[in-house]
């Protein structure tokens, strides 16, 4: 009988459910300059709501849940609810600003369609 060794490879890091464009990084290091007290971060979620039935909602947040996502930026931590990954795996947030509009912006590949004034999105 021969005996076998089996080595245990080292664990792959797993990718960001949400690529963070430098932009996006940048806005959340300035949210986190601004944060209220006790905030730990800031938080992207997919709240039901409007006509297409997903929203995008980027919020503070004062402690860190089982199930979310937590990706370290340079500026703070941004976290990604644990309901709400599967709906945003793969896509990307960024930053846009210009003179008449500023907000985060999102790429996402699971959205199917999204309501005429793009205030939801469905999948």
């Amino acid at each position: 009988m021969t005996e076998t060794t089996t080595t245990a490879r080292p664990a792959r890091a797993r990718p960001a459910a949400v690529i963070l464009t430098p932009g996006a990084e940048a806005r959340i290091a300035k949210l986190m300059g601004e944060a209220p007290e006790g905030a730990i971060g800031v938080k992207l979620s997919t709240p039901r709501r409007g006509c297409s039935g997903l929203a995008y909602s980027v919020d503070y947040v004062n402690e860190e849940a089982k199930f979310d996502e937590k990706i370290e930026t340079p500026g703070g931590v941004f976290y990604i609810d644990g309901s709400s990954v599967l709906y945003l795996v793969g896509s990307v947030m960024d930053w846009k600003e210009d003179d008449f509009t500023a907000g985060f912006t999102f790429d996402n590949p699971n959205a199917k369609g999204a309501c005429g004034c793009g205030e939801s999105f469905t999948v």
